[in-house]
């Protein structure tokens, strides 16, 4: 009789105990994005009989590489407490680079100076905002239109077209069974992943987003670490559209055009934080997909592209609308 009062006795104990471990399972970040994206593809799995197909998911894989690099710069950024409106256009002018060295240049030479290129731009937005303490969003929003603009005085307002055949090899050539543009997104996500885990500049950068000044007074590269954020986000933008011109064998002058906007989208739907100090390139990863999923399933449902600007704003919308209660509820 005492035996069996015990026992009930202890289960609610138990349930006690049991329910903070699994709170802090199914609290993760990365788990709660990991859900939301399956329940999205479960959605979409049972609006259209095509999503689930291998060439459809292939595809999705391939759609999320260009967004997707451009993403992990961004995410850097945020981090800190910043943004970076100018990807997209960095992005089309170290293209024009990229097509204009080619004529002179081998390969790997041209896609060094378009590299060079976008870091360089990003290195002016950081130096004025982490340097000169100009705020991002008028700093980038600046730098958006000066690219864009001297993308086409470059160009001549043309498309460059007859690239080298050889430059679509970092596209479509395989590499342990993956084609060479998934196995550079692949990479670099790991390699991004890595630093801002295991390193002193990814813990510096956290610290910046979290409060500049404690990071200042603690004695960390405010300065320089404010910077490099930007440089990675430039020269990011310029390798994800070397990739987009060797997948069309074109350059436009509007190519990147709207990037940054799928960019922070997918960050802020990763679970970053707009003010900066929270989020992980894991969460961007999933919001990337995420991201994808969605414009690709609004294209099996036969929804007009006019109305996919529509969804993904509205996506982000709510991202932020969220991340603003759950930080209200924080500080309280």
């Amino acid at each position: 009789m005492n035996q069996a009062l015990d026992t009930k006795a202890l289960e609610p104990v138990q349930a006690r105990r049991a329910a903070p471990w699994l709170r802090r399972i199914t609290g993760t970040l990365e788990i709660r994005m990991g859900l939301l994206a399956l329940l999205l593809a479960v959605v979409l799995s049972l609006l259209s009989k095509h999503f689930l197909t291998s060439t459809n998911l292939f595809n999705l894989l391939d759609q999320s590489v260009v967004v997707g690099i451009v993403a992990i710069g961004m995410t850097f950024v945020i981090l800190t407490g910043g943004i970076d409106l100018s990807v997209g256009s960095v992005g089309g002018l170290a293209g024009i680079v990229l097509g204009l060295s080619l004529l002179h240049f081998p390969i790997p030479v041209a896609i060094l100076l378009g590299v060079l290129t976008g870091a360089g731009l990003g290195l002016v937005s950081g130096v004025l905002i982490g340097r000169f303490g100009l705020a991002a969003f008028v700093v980038t929003l600046g730098m958006m239109a000066i690219a864009r603009s001297l993308a086409f005085i470059f160009s001549g307002a043309t498309s460059i077209t007859n690239l080298p055949e050889a430059l679509n090899d970092i596209v479509y050539k395989s590499f342990f069974g993956l084609p060479a543009n998934v196995l550079i997104f692949l990479v670099l996500y790991a390699a991004a992943w890595w630093y801002l885990t295991f390193t002193k500049g990814g813990r510096t950068i956290y610290a910046i987003g979290s409060n500049r000044e404690a990071a200042r007074t603690a004695g960390l590269g405010v300065t320089f670490y404010s910077v490099l954020p930007y440089v990675v986000s430039g020269a990011l933008a310029a390798v994800a559209i070397t990739i987009s011109s060797a997948q069309m064998m074109s350059i436009d002058p509007l190519a990147g055009i709207n990037l940054e906007l799928d960019a922070i989208a997918a960050v802020v739907i990763g679970g970053a934080s707009l003010f900066g100090g929270r989020g992980t390139l894991i969460g961007t990863l999933i919001g990337v997909f995420m991201l994808v999923m969605i414009r690709n399933g609004l294209n099996l449902l036969g929804v007009s592209a006019f109305w996919q600007g529509s969804a993904v704003g509205a996506v982000i919308i709510a991202a932020v609308l969220v991340d603003r209660i759950l930080s209200t509820r924080g500080s309280r």
